[in-house]
């Protein structure tokens, strides 16, 4: 029985990883380049767990939007790593970038796996570009600093929300935003993601998506502007991340724009790294042939979807198979 299970997951996990979508349709459709901006709010350790607590404004913003809670994150479920991801659109073991690195070492755009912003800057060299943190790694060691993004720290959400209201309405219009917001990740840290305090955080958070959504509209920037939410990694019970556990490898997934289906589920081989290719599909900008980040079917109305290129990255395959099947495993247990 034990074997009979065990190649039943491998099958299916031969599935997931090389061909759940179909062929993308021309990009001369009415999706790529279809928008003037794009936001990125990043929702540092909230993993799936949207979808376990009241979120009324995660609700209104993404009712015609889709929405995936149990896309994959990389490995490990770190947060240098998945935001390395998310923004360079390549694994953990091409773009390499860990918690420590991030905060030591200033990165640059000379470097093989630069993130979404400095294609976005060598599309549109005088646009304007913004990253608001509160994890400042983020801003030093992911984003590249020598490519004239404007960058904001701020150690308390509640505040950085309010500085990032107060850039929309001092007329700003970033062609590219990113956000990263922490209390979700500190309550994770410190109660678990069972926990009051977590699903707290979550609500808090929740209120500061709804605060910088609702700044965008008021400024004009949603008529053209695609909003994404997305998590890096989720939490175990008791509190912490890293390992392969469900509750830390599902992620938030969730993209609202005038070209998204409504309704829309995505499909089984979504990424926490697909944000990267929706990002430059959404900006018309091409993507590098070094990407395995790729647009998941059930997402835009005029995209099939894409198949994984996994042959550009054979080690990443191989290891979060290998990886996704352990979790699996350990789900069945």
């Amino acid at each position: 029985m034990k074997k009979l299970i065990s190649i039943s997951l491998c099958l299916v996990l031969l599935l997931l990883c090389s061909a759940p979508a179909y062929a993308a349709d021309d990009k001369a459709d009415a999706t790529f380049g279809a928008y003037q901006h794009v936001f990125i709010i990043g929702v540092d350790g909230a993993g799936r767990f949207f979808r376990d607590v009241d979120t009324p404004n995660f609700d209104r913003i993404f009712a015609n939007g889709a929405v995936d809670y149990v896309a994959r994150t990389e490995v490990p479920t770190d947060s240098g790593p998945n935001w390395g991801s998310i923004l360079t659109g390549v694994s953990y073991f091409k773009h390499k970038i860990h918690n420590g690195n991030s905060g030591e070492v200033e990165r640059s755009s000379d470097t093989a796996y630069p993130s979404v912003f400095t294609y976005a800057r060598r599309a549109f060299p005088e646009a304007e570009l913004a990253s608001f943190v509160n994890w400042n790694n983020v801003n030093f060691g992911i984003i590249e600093n020598d490519i004239g993004v404007t960058k904001v720290q701020v150690g308390n959400d509640d505040a950085l929300t309010t500085a990032i209201c107060d850039y929309f309405d001092a007329g700003n219009a970033p062609k590219l935003f990113y956000v990263q917001i922490d209390c979700v990740d500190g309550a994770g840290h410190s109660h678990g993601s069972a926990s009051e305090e977590y699903f707290s955080a979550i609500r808090e958070a929740d209120g500061y998506v709804g605060r910088i959504y609702d700044a965008a509209e008021r400024n004009g920037l949603m008529e053209d502007g695609l909003f994404i939410v997305v998590a890096d990694h989720g939490h175990t019970v008791k509190g912490g991340h890293g390992r392969f556990s469900m509750r830390e490898t599902n992620t938030t997934v969730a993209v609202a724009g005038k070209t998204v289906k409504a309704g829309g589920k995505m499909d089984a081989d979504t990424r926490d790294r697909d944000v990267a290719a929706i990002t430059l599909y959404a900006l018309g900008i091409d993507r590098p042939d070094n990407f395995t980040a790729r647009i998941p079917a059930d997402l835009f109305n005029d995209v099939k979807g894409e198949l994984r290129p996994n042959y550009r990255d054979v080690l990443d395959w191989f290891i979060s198979a290998f990886m996704w099947l352990i979790t699996l495993t350990t789900a069945l247990a």
